[in-house]
Formats: C-alpha cells, sequence, structure tokens
C-alpha cells in the first residue's frame, strides 16, 4: 500500500508539473524517458523539449549531448539538423563530440600544459601533443546529474556535474550546470554556471554538427555564413594559435557579409590549408559580455535560417573536415566530408598560454556564467 500511494504521489506531482508549466508558458513542455546503460550500468535518460510551434530537442545526461534538434523549414516541414546517433554506446564510443558539451576547456591548449599562479599543471594530451575539450574523459564523456526546473515561467533541463580537483590535469573542486530551453521565438537557450573551490581555468563550449537542410542531407558548403568578426586568431601547425589578431580584409576568413561556405574554402592560403578549410576562431565585435548577434546561417534550399547569439569574445567556425564517410548516424545516413558545421562560442584557444587573449581564469567565491542561443527562423 505505502508502494501504491508512493507512485500515486509521483503521479500527480508529474501532473501537477505539467499542467502549471504549460499554464505558465502556455507552449513548452519536457518529458523524460530511459536512454540506455552504461557499461557501468549507470542509467542514461533522454529529455525531450517540445514547443507547440513545432521545435523540438532531445538531450541525455550522458556528456550533456543535444541528440537531436527538429527545426521547421520554409513549408512548415521538420527535420532534424544536428549530427548524431540512435544508441548510448554510440555516443559512449564517438570521438567527434557530436551534440556534446565539452571542457573543462574547449578547443585546445598547447602542449597540454599551462602554469597558473605559478604552479605548472600537466593535462591530458589526447591531440597529437596538444589537449583538446577536456582531455581523454572530459565533460563528454561523463554522466551529469538532471533536474527540470521552472527557470522565470520557462520548463529547463538543468544538469550538473562536480568535477574533481585533478580530475584531467586540471586544479580545483568544479561544479558546473549547463541549462537548456527553448524560447518562444524558436531559440535553443545554453546557460552555463560553474563555482570552484581553488585557482582554475574554464572554457566549455557546445559542440553541436549543424546542417540546416537536415542531418546527413549532403555538404554544407552551399549554406551562406556571416560572422560579425574584424580579425581572427592565426594558426600554426596543430592549429594552435600564434598569440596574433589579425585582420580579416582580403583573406578567406572575410565572413563580415554573407558568403557561402564553399566559395573559398579550398582557397590557396596558408590559413585554410593548415586548417584543412575553416577550423579558426573569430574574435567577435564589441564584446563586453553581453548577448550579441554574432553569427548567422541560411539554407537556401530549406529556407532555414539561424542566428547565434553570444556572451563569449570568440566563435569557433569548424567546417566538417575530419568527417570522412566512416561514421554512420541516425537513420543509418553517413555523414561525408563536410556534410555539417560547428559554430563555438567560447573564450579562444590556448587562452591559458596566451597572455593577451581574454582570461579563462576562474578563482573562489567568483562565478562563471556564459549564454548561448541558436535561433531559428525561415525566410
Amino acid at each position: 500500500m505505502k508502494h501504491m500511494t508512493s507512485w500515486i504521489s509521483y503521479l500527480v506531482a508529474l501532473f501537477l508539473f505539467t499542467t502549471c508549466a504549460d499554464l505558465k508558458t502556455n507552449s513548452i513542455m519536457i518529458e523524460k524517458e530511459p536512454f540506455g546503460l552504461t557499461n557501468e550500468g549507470k542509467q542514461v535518460d533522454l529529455f525531450k523539449i517540445s514547443h507547440k510551434d513545432g521545435m523540438i530537442v532531445t538531450i541525455i545526461n550522458y556528456g550533456a549531448i543535444v541528440t537531436s534538434l527538429f527545426v521547421p523549414d520554409k513549408e512548415g516541414v521538420l527535420a532534424d539538423i544536428v549530427l548524431g546517433y540512435e544508441t548510448l554506446k554510440e555516443y559512449v564510443e564517438d570521438r567527434s563530440y557530436f551534440g556534446a558539451t565539452v571542457g573543462r576547456i574547449g578547443n585546445r591548449v598547447a602542449d597540454g600544459k599551462f602554469v597558473l599562479d605559478g604552479v605548472e599543471y600537466e593535462l591530458a594530451r589526447n591531440d597529437g601533443e596538444n589537449h583538446l575539450h577536456g582531455g581523454i574523459k572530459g565533460f563528454n564523456k561523463r554522466i551529469w546529474a538532471p533536474e527540470i526546473i521552472d527557470h522565470r515561467g520557462v520548463p529547463t533541463l538543468k544538469m550538473t556535474y562536480l568535477s574533481k580537483d585533478g580530475e584531467e590535469g586540471y586544479p580545483g573542486n568544479l561544479r558546473i550546470s549547463v541549462s537548456y530551453s527553448l524560447t518562444n521565438d524558436n531559440g535553443l537557450k545554453i546557460d552555463y554556471a560553474a563555482e570552484t573551490d581553488k585557482l582554475t581555468i574554464l572554457n566549455p563550449t557546445h559542440h553541436s554538427y549543424f546542417n540546416l537542410a537536415g542531418a546527413g542531407n549532403g555538404e554544407i558548403l552551399d549554406h551562406v555564413l556571416t560572422i560579425n568578426a574584424d580579425t581572427f586568431t592565426p594558426v600554426r601547425e596543430g592549429l594552435i594559435p600564434i598569440g596574433e589578431i589579425r585582420d580579416v580584409t582580403g583573406t578567406p576568413l572575410d565572413f563580415r557579409n554573407p558568403k557561402a561556405i564553399g566559395e573559398r574554402i579550398n582557397a590557396n592560403d596558408e590559413q585554410i590549408t593548415l586548417g584543412l578549410g575553416y577550423d579558426h576562431n573569430w574574435v567577435l565585435n564589441n564584446w563586453d559580455s553581453s548577448l550579441n548577434l554574432a553569427v548567422t546561417l541560411y539554407d537556401l534550399r530549406s529556407g532555414r535560417f539561424m542566428e547565434v547569439f553570444t556572451t563569449e569574445p570568440g566563435m569557433q567556425f569548424y567546417s566538417g573536415n575530419f568527417l570522412d564517410g566512416s561514421i554512420t548516424g541516425k537513420e543509418g545516413k553517413i555523414y561525408h566530408h563536410r556534410s555539417a558545421l560547428c559554430l563555438e562560442a567560447d573564450h579562444f584557444p590556448d587562452s591559458p598560454n596566451q597572455p593577451d587573449f581574454p582570461p579563462v581564469t576562474l578563482g573562489p567565491g567568483e562565478t562563471y556564467e556564459q549564454t548561448t542561443i541558436y535561433r531559428f527562423s525561415t525566410k
């Protein structure tokens, strides 16, 4: 009888939560279902956030990964526009960071080391001699604690993770949360917050691979891109910044006006050659830590138009250069070369070793905050 009472109470609570959420937003709902078990037998769940106008995002608490993002085209037809897999096993084995939250440091740290407050720290080297996206077992390979909350009247999925002192070589016990919600103007909003008990470094980012025509539906070379940046951070071999901030004028990296991605992706340019295409950080104009429009992306075929707003100073644009047709994703679709792109809002690569870049340090008593919004419409 006790178990029956508990079960009835749970159903009543669930009904009340859903009803309240509907009353407050009149548009957005969150649902939960099992997604699978890890090799260690730990349960992973999938959360579906849906909007009455059709936009749907699904997220798992393994890696705080966005597994699908359904957005309507100019005819109102929904399509999943992010690369990913259908099973937990595939995400566990994934090395492409599909849809993942990456960190503690997104992007690269040269030679897998940095000095902080006079102490040298050695990080895991998982990209040749360099450290990439948090290391061998970064945020993307961890189970996060999920919680469905009401944030200012909006149903929100909040995921929290405690990264312990020394994990992947990083100092300090870091408690970080990533919150996902849908906005009423068809945006996927991602909010980050973190605190530490010891001076550390932090620069997380979101790593979805987008194809506005639909995941696995051809190349992204005809997508039209704009980036609100007059400068970028040029790289050397290994895609490590040389410490310079360079003007985009007269280079294939000038996206201040709308340009098809494929127009100059094979240009005879040192930076393009080093990146095997685009895999660079743009220095966003007029950065002041407020939420600003950084990027627009347009697909003529579907009419889908994406705007990226961020509080961050940099935008890493990666044109899917390492996709090679060896990965089969959702619905059995093969992910070919340059069949998707990433737009990663964050601080600059190798910032811990570049004194002229905006700092990525976080100390006790401080709170890290970041917001990025991917907003969709059609034209």
